[in-house]
């Protein structure tokens, strides 16, 4: 850094990227909403030899930006520059501007206000104002935790520990930023990741500055850990969590975790640790369902309509594709949704359902990859009541012959698999077969509610494992 000086500026000047650039590739990547929330704060200063020099109105903003999406930003624009290697943020109040005249009047040595990504410390709270109880929408995989989370809310330590646990993506880490962000107006609020937490201990030991790090996690009246399954295997780390937990309970604070499984199985994780997340409220957040899906992207859409007016074109079988088809995690649906926007305003278009698969290819293929021939033809046969040898045999029963044609139908809008393929898949029939089987579904499906009942219960079996349905 100290090697910034006048020349270095004017020499580089010519060669800076064209910062519009990386933004769209931020937008379409990261999304609208991520996009205008956090990302476009962010202004170019300068290239300097092999790292960019950007700015942001707060030093908030920069810790928030560089702990969440720093590799997408550098990875954008080494796609442009591969000889950029970092990227150091630079703290300027809204209300002033950054001029390069100015830079390039006065030797650039007091850099002070300029962070390095490498050593910033970051802040330990990492409450998000956007992530709040009025904007988490709710259905029957994660009604429990929502009421659970704004029982605490209201009156903490209510239920303590609160511990929620579900897959990457559910919706965790939004409930934790709404109890904090409704606890925080009477309380001393402490929000941080297992991650984060372990490493201020462990740069704590080095400062020697311990007593520091202990006063200041036992002296908070709310305590979230973010993801604590990060603990595993970190024996002293855990050790100074226990003893943090216990001083924290005494004195009546409110605990509450996340983590990506039950508390008894957490992997290297101590008992007695373990022993206290199951003596609280343990609740989890399952997989979305088609309802809470589709909500999800009705919601969406209707902000992001309200963001762009007249410049979202998504048709109603598209939401409900999308809705039906990404069920991974929510955060994979609401990418889903702003890739396909993007792609509308983009193009100023409404975007067709071959335009869609190519715009959601990679989270499409994460649904047929689970999905497999053997697993249909099984489901079918057990929903019809028929041995799998019975609907792979060359008989032409009325009683087998629908279920069969059903399972080619599922297999060819469920898989990517070609017409001969299938067609090998069921006893190496025709493919002139699979297409009149597929030809015959279709057609029963408009005059038969019956049949399309079956299909979607079918559908729900395969994709989202609703076996009570069946």
């Amino acid at each position: 850094m100290n090697s910034f000086t006048n020349k270095n500026l004017k020499n580089l000047k010519s060669t800076s990227l064209d910062w519009s650039l990386i933004q769209t590739d931020m937008k379409n990547k990261l999304g609208l909403d991520i996009y205008e929330s956090w990302l476009k704060k962010i202004e170019f200063v300068e290239e300097l030899s092999n790292y960019l020099l950007l700015s942001v109105p707060t030093r908030f903003i920069r810790d928030w930006i560089t702990s969440r999406y720093l590799d997408q930003i550098l990875q954008s624009v080494r796609n442009y520059k591969k000889e950029i290697i970092r990227i150091e943020f630079k703290i300027v109040e809204q209300n002033t501007k950054i001029s390069l005249d100015q830079e390039h009047s006065k030797p650039l040595e007091n850099l002070e206000n300029i962070s390095f990504i490498k050593d910033s410390y970051l802040q330990y709270n990492r409450i998000d104002p956007n992530k709040r109880f009025e904007n988490f929408i709710t259905g029957s995989s994660n009604k429990l935790a929502y009421e659970a989370s704004l029982k605490v809310s209201e009156n903490n330590s209510y239920y303590n520990p609160l511990y929620i646990y579900g897959g990457v993506g559910m919706g965790k880490t939004h409930l934790l930023n709404s109890i904090g962000l409704k606890l925080k107006k009477n309380n001393k609020v402490m929000f941080i990741s297992a991650e984060r937490f372990m490493y201020q201990f462990v740069k704590s030991i080095k400062s020697n500055s311990m007593v520091k790090f202990k006063e200041y996690f036992r002296n908070t009246d709310v305590l979230i850990i973010d993801d604590v399954q990060f603990m595993n295997g970190k024996e002293a780390m855990q050790e100074e969590f226990f003893h943090t937990f216990n001083a924290l309970i005494d004195k009546g604070s409110q605990i509450i975790v996340s983590a990506d499984r039950p508390p008894n199985r957490l992997s290297r994780i101590q008992e007695r640790i373990k022993s206290r997340f199951s003596g609280g409220l343990v609740v989890d957040i399952q997989k979305p369902d088609y309802d809470l899906r589709k909500k999800i992207v009705e919601k969406k859409i209707d902000e992001l309509n309200n963001l762009y007016p007249d410049q979202v074109k998504i048709s109603k079988e598209i939401q409900n594709f999308v809705s039906n088809e990404i069920t991974a995690s929510i955060r994979e649906l609401v990418g889903a949704i702003n890739r396909t926007v993007s792609f509308s305003r983009i193009y100023n278009k409404e975007p067709n359902l071959a335009e869609t698969k190519v715009v959601l290819k990679d989270l499409l293929n994460i649904t047929e990859n689970k999905v497999t021939i053997d697993l249909i033809q099984t489901l079918v046969c057990r929903f019809f009541k028929i041995s799998k040898n019975e609907m792979l045999s060359s008989r032409r029963s009325r009683y087998l012959v629908r279920p069969r044609q059903t399972a080619i139908y599922l297999t060819k809008i469920l898989t990517s698999k070609s017409l001969p393929e299938i067609g090998r898949e069921f006893s190496n029939r025709d493919h002139t077969t699979i297409i009149h089987s597929v030809k015959t579904i279709e057609k029963l499906k408009e005059k038969d509610p019956e049949m399309v009942n079956n299909i979607n219960k079918l559908k729900d079996q395969i994709l989202y494992n609703k076996e009570n349905e069946i």
